[in-house]
């Protein structure tokens, strides 16, 4: 394995082994026994020091393994809900990556019962909050690093164990520590790297969706398909804009309900002063690909960089068999991943609000003149249809729109100002997985609207294939509406479609 990408991280989280190979771990194991070598008798902080403040403290021989001890007890103080499964399995993998870089000086058996954990589904139980996202994830890989010693509490089949009994029943053995195994499990960006990882793999499936819910809404509309040609979009040079073009044109290729603007308007004389059909569409229909392809280019962007940190030695020191020396700096430090986590929580609020727009389109009768306000199919003053929906939808981008401040330049300093300006990246990557729940709740209820608009006007058999074939999907989750009657529950029901039925209309 000389490269761990997104796409492994994601099949392990589908379940899919993780293998290490021997390669990679006679790297693990030339700088495990440099270190043991080269640290007898020398000064290494975090070795024969204390930690953070302290380290100007050195700490004497008999008291070297207590101290490991101590950095993972003392550290692990995080507070909250614990993450979800995928992230800290994603966490986990993260972790494997630094080590598997042969920087950091640890035995072998840290890899090992890190891919027992990640292949008998053990997953720590790891508090959401405790990082300030410099020294790394210093709390939340405390909790890790307390079950690999046999501590803490893990969920296992369902259920949340302590950590010493699933051992035994699986057994496995807790990690023995050798130098400095209580620092390195501790010390780097694995948390939020991993949240990252999840975030990347939701934020794709959410543009899919939008791009999808893109062409259906002009179809509703009747738009004219110029929009999305290719002459128009490429002369805008700009990467992902073309391509979100080009997904919608694929899309659209067998819809019936698009106009053509060559057969409308350019075909001879006009004499008509006002147009009954709109000309050109609200911008939340007619731009999607202007809005949508600076989102494409946000989550390719955030992908390089996430996965650059997956194959990082991002913990500290740093220690190279190679050049024979041990460097004390920085690689701790979360300032990509959070910058990156802001910039993708900024980009999905953008989709957000667009999919809110379109879905006041679909409601406000007096905008889209071909639909019954709130898409009631009833009797309007008895019979309410999506109008509180609306509601729903409304609140949460709005919750989003304030999710979306930047986390990373909310630096506060602590530990005696030793971390005097600090990345905030797990929070920043927090946020923006509740930017991401969020964004899913609105997309679902659009594609209630979008559905009950097409039975509404009758045009099931002209959208496009792609459209017909999501609509019958949304349909036998959320029949048409007639009668009120509360829906909550498919609401439900469709976020989670949305989730696990990714469109994959294209590789990243």
């Amino acid at each position: 394995m000389s490269r761990i990408t997104l796409s492994q991280v994601e099949g392990v989280l589908r379940g899919e082994k993780f293998i290490v190979d021997a390669k990679a771990m006679a790297k693990v194991s030339k700088s495990y026994e440099f270190l043991g070598e080269f640290s007898k008798d020398k000064i290494i902080y975090g070795i024969n020091t204390g930690f953070g403040p302290m380290a100007q403290w050195r700490v004497e021989d008999q008291d070297l393994k207590e101290l490991q001890y101590n950095i993972i007890r003392s550290h692990s103080t995080g507070a909250g809900e614990p993450l979800n499964r995928d992230q800290v399995r994603a966490a986990m993998v993260a972790r494997i990556g630094t080590f598997l870089q042969g920087r950091s000086g640890i035995h072998p058996e840290v890899v090992l019962l890190l891919t027992e954990f990640l292949n008998r589904d053990i997953t720590p139980y790891i508090p959401r909050h405790g990082s300030v996202g410099a020294s790394g994830d210093l709390v939340q890989l405390a909790h890790l690093a307390l079950t690999l010693i046999g501590e803490g509490e893990v969920f296992y089949k369902g259920e949340l164990r302590k950590t010493a009994d699933v051992l035994e029943a699986e057994g496995l053995k807790p990690i023995s520590i050798h130098i400095r195994e209580g620092l390195s499990v501790t010390n780097g960006t694995s948390v939020m790297t991993g949240i990252g990882v999840v975030n990347l793999r939701d934020a794709s499936i959410l543009l899919d969706w939008a791009t999808l819910a893109a062409v259906w809404m002009n179809e509703i509309a009747s738009s004219y398909d110029d929009l999305m040609a290719e002459p128009l979009n490429e002369v805008r040079r700009q990467n992902g804009q073309n391509i979100i073009a080009s997904r919608m044109r694929s899309i659209a290729a067998s819809s019936r309900c698009l106009k053509q603007r060559e057969h409308e308007f350019y075909n001879g004389p006009h004499k008509e002063s006002v147009f009954d059909h709109k000309v050109q569409a609200y911008y939340s229909l007619r731009c999607a690909p202007q809005i949508l392809g600076p989102i494409y280019d946000t989550i390719v962007n955030a992908r390089e960089v996430v996965e650059n940190e997956l194959n990082s030695a991002c913990d500290n020191p740093i220690v190279d068999p190679d050049t024979k020396n041990v460097y004390h700096g920085g690689n701790f430090h979360g300032d990509y991943v959070s910058l990156e986590a802001d910039k993708l929580k900024i980009a999905l609020v953008r989709l957000c609000m667009t999919a809110e727009r379109q879905l006041n389109y679909l409601f406000h009768d007096r905008i889209n003149g071909i639909l019954p306000p709130f898409l009631n199919a009833g009797k309007l003053g008895l019979n309410y249809g999506m109008q509180a929906c609306q509601f729903t939808a409304t609140s949460t981008t709005a919750e989003s729109q304030t999710l979306a401040m930047p986390n990373y330049v909310h630096s506060i300093p602590n530990n005696n100002d030793n971390q005097d300006i600090v990345s905030m990246g797990t929070n920043s990557q927090l946020l923006c997985a509740q930017v991401i729940e969020n964004v899913f709740q609105v997309l679902a209820i659009q594609y209630i609207a979008l559905a009950q608009a097409t039975d509404i006007l009758g045009i099931a058999d002209k959208i496009s294939d792609f459209s017909r074939s999501v609509y019958g999907q949304i349909r036998a989750i959320q029949p048409f509406i007639l009668e009120d009657t509360p829906f909550y529950k498919q609401i439900g029901n469709v976020i989670e479609y949305l989730k696990s039925s990714p469109l994959s209309l294209g590789a990243l």
